[in-house]
């Protein structure tokens, strides 16, 4: 049995239910159907037991769901990568938008560094990437 280890370090067994309420919230009230949600959840789990481990940050349950999320709808993943990724501004959701943009051009992946796990800095100085587990708390079964 896939095991979710939370920040705390606490574990819990993954839950496909739990990414679906946690990113339900996200595409409220977007036009994203129930298969369209199931599906998502199901890629993310899919992607996380490809990895063959026992056991997965709940930080990366969070990061599985991003890309997903994004070819899902592209606004429901704004308001997601809001909260993961802990946008302070509007220059980050600016960021967010130019990365997207520019990867429809080139035909590349969006936020490929931030949504592939790499680290991203606050302005205070801190990861935020890691940090943030208020809004995707749900979402990541944490």
């Amino acid at each position: 049995m896939l095991m979710v280890v939370k920040r705390s370090g606490v574990t819990e067994p993954f839950s496909r239910d739990k990414i679906k309420s946690g990113v339900r919230k996200a595409i409220r009230p977007r036009p994203v159907d129930e298969d369209g949600l199931a599906k998502l959840a199901q890629r993310v789990q899919d992607e996380i037991r490809a990895k063959g481990c026992a056991e997965i940050a709940s930080r990366e349950v969070g990061l599985a769901i991003l890309e997903p999320l994004r070819d899902l709808d592209e606004v429901a993943y704004l308001r997601f990568a809001s909260v993961y990724r802990d946008f302070t501004s509007l220059a980050d959701f600016e960021e967010a938008i130019e990365e997207m943009r520019a990867a429809a051009r080139s035909g590349a992946e969006p936020g490929g560094t931030e949504s592939a796990g790499t680290e991203r800095a606050g302005t205070d100085g801190t990861d935020t990437a890691a940090a943030p587990e208020t809004g995707a708390k749900a979402a990541t079964g944490t």
